[in-house]
Order: structure tokens, then sequence, then C-alpha cells
């Protein structure tokens, strides 16, 4: 089963669909893919900023800065961006603002593992749309149907709809 949404953008050169038991039950309002390296390799360590969340093994922003996530693929060491809090999301696009310290002042010294100490996973990011775009982008749209982002970048409502996923703040 396929998704109704495209992927944001930043994974568009990054995931397929071709394993079925990973897309299987996709709900209307998600979008499902697997990661893959520039090598078509599917086997990451996942390093990030952030804090976590032990109950739930759930990567979310630190009291300082919004989380930077990134896979590594483990045969060639090729990064991957999965997620920037201070780039991706309603809020980090239309809403929140960030320092340049808090920017650029986030290091990915943390290596994800799991409960059972794993850490080199196969990447399958879901992501649920569940902002209702139609009403929100009446605010915020210019005379030329653009998004004018909190960073100043002007974005097509597209991009804003592909990109405005859903961000987690730890408080």
């Amino acid at each position: 089963m396929k998704s109704n949404y495209l992927p944001p953008t930043y994974f568009e050169n990054f995931v397929v669909y071709d394993n079925e038991k990973y897309f299987k039950e996709i709900k209307d309002i998600e979008w499902r893919g697997q990661i893959k390296s520039s090598a078509n390799n599917r086997k990451f360590k996942i390093k990030y900023y952030g804090d976590m969340l032990e109950d739930y093994n759930y990567i979310v922003w630190t009291d300082f800065a919004p989380s930077l996530i990134f896979a590594v693929d483990v045969e060639t060491g090729e990064e991957i961006l999965l997620f920037d809090g201070a780039k991706h999301g309603y809020n980090s696009m239309l809403c929140d603002t960030f320092t340049d310290e808090q920017i650029t002042n986030r290091p990915l010294t943390k290596m994800f593992a799991d409960n059972f100490g794993s850490d080199t996973f196969e990447v399958i990011v879901s992501i649920y749309f569940n902002i209702d775009y139609d009403e929100e982008l009446e605010e915020f749209l210019n005379e030329n149907g653009e998004v004018e982002l909190v960073s100043g970048e002007i974005v097509s409502a597209d991009l804003l709809v592909r990109n405005g996923l859903i961000s987690s703040k730890s408080d």
C-alpha cells in the first residue's frame, strides 16, 4: 500500500518502498519510507544531538536546542539527515526561531542503541500529516501563493506541507 503523500523533500533520494512487510496498513494521513544510502545500503547507525526519553527510546529537544538526527551507513559512512528540529516541522518552519549558537552548537556525539543493545538498524520513517494545511495556509500565503518561513526563506505551499511534519520538544 502506497501513501497519499510525498516524502519530505530531503528524503527524496534516500527512500525505497520495495520491502512489502514495511508498507502494510499505512494510514490515510501517513507517509512511510525505508531509508537507503547512495550506495543502496540499508543498515545504519543513528547519531544524534538531543535528549533521550528513556522509557520510549525517543530522541527529543534539549533545554538548549532542537534535536538533530542522522543515519550513518555502516559500510560507507555516508550520513543521511533524518531530522533537523531547527529546520523541519511546523513549529520550526512557522513559529520558533533559533540563535546561530543553537543551530551550530549541536554536537552529534550520541549514538542510539535500543533496549537490547542493538545499534545497527534498517530505518523505516513514518510521518503523520495531521495538520489541516488547507485552513492553515490561508494565514501564511503571500500574494504569489508562497510562504515566508520564520528563517526568512520563501517556499512553496507544497514544500511547507512536505517538510512541515511534527517535531517534539522535551517539555
